[in-house]
């Protein structure tokens, strides 16, 4: 069957989960053919063998996808229409122990908590807000603070809108359609691992109720509480912390969720 004239149109994703160790073209690659027997010839190929063992990542360069089509229909013009080196990660048809799982994500999401309360409490420590907030208080009221007033409970209101803003969800329900940041930086994080093991595998050659002053006062709170949490999970974030964390104990989706 003569080959000369067709074209075979390739893509493969940067980064492809595969649960059989015998992993083919058509696993790991989107074809197009005007002719249908070369794709049919093409996908059964197999282009790596995976050990039996645990979770594996592997990088596969087009050109040796290439060059094993080549093998098998010489002449056949090719084009890639995507990434130049695949990663393929094995993971393996293995049960996952669901209590252990749980237990995982409670963990995680208890130690972002905590670090997110104790930031939040270092904060107001560092800048003196509960002084400031007494002189507020009493220059917006003419009344001395006793330390817990509207003002400092608008401002834990404030904390929380702020929060579920600008993190776009409220459990799995999300605000807008846009990413969150915890979403971002995960997406981030992979993508540098994708580059490392890219770069490692090109390295070895592998490829109520107020009067004004009382709502001026709860204004002051709510505002103030608004941009900490802004400002403070903004830092949290981009710091990579919690999305370091949540991929090595593999709890990225469920913690966002939390």
């Amino acid at each position: 069957m003569s080959s000369g004239n067709e074209i075979l149109y390739i893509k493969g994703e940067k980064n492809t989960e595969v649960k059989e160790p015998n992993v083919t073209l058509g696993d790991i690659l989107t074809m197009e053919c005007s002719n249908s027997s070369i794709m049919n010839r093409i996908k059964p190929l197999r282009i790596l063998k995976i050990p039996k063992k645990e979770q594996h990542r592997y990088v596969v360069s087009v050109l040796k996808i290439i060059e094993c089509i080549h093998r098998e229909i010489p002449g056949l013009q090719i084009q890639n229409e995507g990434e130049s080196d695949l990663i393929i990660t094995y993971e393996g048809e293995k049960k996952r122990n669901a209590i252990w799982q749980g237990i995982k994500v409670v963990v995680v999401a208890g130690i972002t908590f905590i670090g997110a309360a104790f930031s939040i409490m270092a904060f107001n420590n560092d800048v003196s807000v509960t002084k400031m907030f007494s002189r507020i208080y009493l220059l917006l009221t003419g009344e001395e603070s006793n330390g817990f007033t509207l003002i400092e409970l608008t401002y834990c209101i404030g904390l929380i809108v702020g929060i579920l803003i600008f993190f776009n969800h409220l459990g799995r329900k999300k605000f807008t359609a846009d990413p969150t940041p915890m979403e971002v930086e995960m997406r981030l994080y992979e993508n540098d691992i994708q580059e490392t093991l890219i770069e490692a595998y090109a390295r070895k050659e592998k490829e109520v109720d107020v009067d004004y002053g009382r709502f001026l006062v709860a204004v002051v709170g709510l505002a103030s509480g608004f941009a900490v949490a802004a400002g403070l999970f903004s830092f949290i974030i981009g710091l990579g912390v919690v999305s370091d964390f949540a991929d090595r104990t593999h709890t990225g989706k469920h913690v966002i969720a939390v």
